[in-house]
């Protein structure tokens, strides 16, 4: 299994709706071990994360208003990529680790972007 990313909006009753992805789209954030070998290992939490190590213990919900600060943890993921890569668990060689790191960073981005354009805000389950 793999976490899904999605945007969702609050509707006026304050459920969350999930927004429908294009056919097509790759919306994978990443291995479900990666809840805690990724997202929510010890070197991700030691850059300062707070939003990602969320995942070792349950699915991540990041409001609209928290979307901007959620982005500067990924941004910070990104430009330290090469040490996430290194500083978390591994299948892979290291390169290989490293794109698929990159990639779903990536796919966080994009909707993230989403998110900021519409006020919405992302859901990795």
């Amino acid at each position: 299994m793999s976490l899904l990313v999605e945007v969702f909006v609050r509707e006026p009753d304050g459920k969350r709706r999930i927004l429908d992805v294009p056919e097509g789209v790759y919306q994978s954030g990443g291995f479900e071990s990666w809840r805690t070998t990724v997202w929510g290992s010890e070197f991700v939490r030691s850059l300062g994360a707070r939003f990602l190590p969320v995942l070792a213990a349950d699915d991540l919900y990041v409001e609209a208003e928290d979307v901007p600060e959620f982005q500067r943890e990924v941004a910070l993921l990104r430009s330290r990529l090469d040490e996430v890569a290194e500083g978390t668990q591994r299948p892979r060689t290291l390169e290989e680790h490293r794109d698929q790191i990159e990639t779903r960073l990536r796919i966080i981005e994009e909707s993230i972007g989403k998110a900021l354009e519409i006020g919405g805000g992302v859901l990795i389950w």
